[in-house]
């Protein structure tokens, strides 16, 4: 079985050696191949080792985490990286998805619930920590939810995107329940499960929520909920 390759980036020296040693230990689809101890050498070591995925830390010397994901992600499109910080601001939350992270945790997350999010990323799915991802699209859509829901030309998610979006008012009551649900992070089971719909009912608003904001995945769903301006 091929291992997960894995770049952790802290500066915390005793929080790396032990996340390593859990990771090689208890993970046996895993391998930690190196320590970055600040966002310079994480931009270095991600050429290097070219990991399949990367734990960054937010607030490091010479170069922070979020920098560096701006570094990495041009040159190294396929590395997933995950921010592993204490660090709850709604700014640095987005500052991190904006750059190309892709997902966000708590280090106060169990190693157990670690080691499956990893796994998850792996299969594409944005891993976001529930508290934080409620706490976005919550204050934003709140108070926004009748506003134009526009993206910058600077922030296009791809090339050729659209630069602006159809308006969230144009999604039913419905939808935007189901929008803000995807955006925290549930899947259509569990949206499902919440609204007391069935679940292609679920899949058929999905589907029809993707075609009215022109996106592709979840993924998109998220990144572009941390775009409303």
């Amino acid at each position: 079985m091929e291992k997960l390759k894995i770049l952790l980036a802290d500066d915390q020296g005793l929080f790396a050696e032990s996340l390593k040693t859990f990771l090689n230990n208890y993970a046996e689809d895993m391998i930690v191949a190196g320590i970055a101890r600040n966002g310079k050498e994480a931009v270095s070591m991600a050429a290097d080792l070219k990991p399949d995925i990367i734990l960054m830390d937010i607030r490091m010397p010479e170069m922070d985490g979020v920098e560096a994901v701006r570094q990495i992600k041009p040159r190294f499109p396929d590395i997933r990286i995950i921010m592993l910080s204490t660090y709850k601001e709604d700014a640095l939350v987005r500052s991190a998805l904006l750059a190309g992270a892709n997902g966000y945790l708590l280090k106060d997350i169990s190693p157990t619930e670690l080691i499956i999010a990893i796994r998850s990323l792996k299969s594409g799915v944005v891993q976001i920590s529930p508290e934080l991802a409620q706490n976005l699209v919550q204050a934003r859509y709140n108070t926004r939810a009748r506003k134009p829901l526009r993206i910058s030309a600077q922030d296009s998610m791809a090339e050729g995107e659209k630069d602006t979006f159809e308006y969230l008012e144009e999604l039913t009551n419905r939808e935007r329940e189901i929008f803000t649900l995807i955006a925290t992070g549930y899947d259509n089971d569990q949206i499902a499960e919440k609204l007391n719909l069935a679940e292609q009912t679920v899949r058929n608003q999905v589907s029809t929520i993707y075609s009215k904001l022109g996106v592709k995945d979840r993924f998109e769903i998220i990144r572009l909920a941390n775009r409303i301006s």
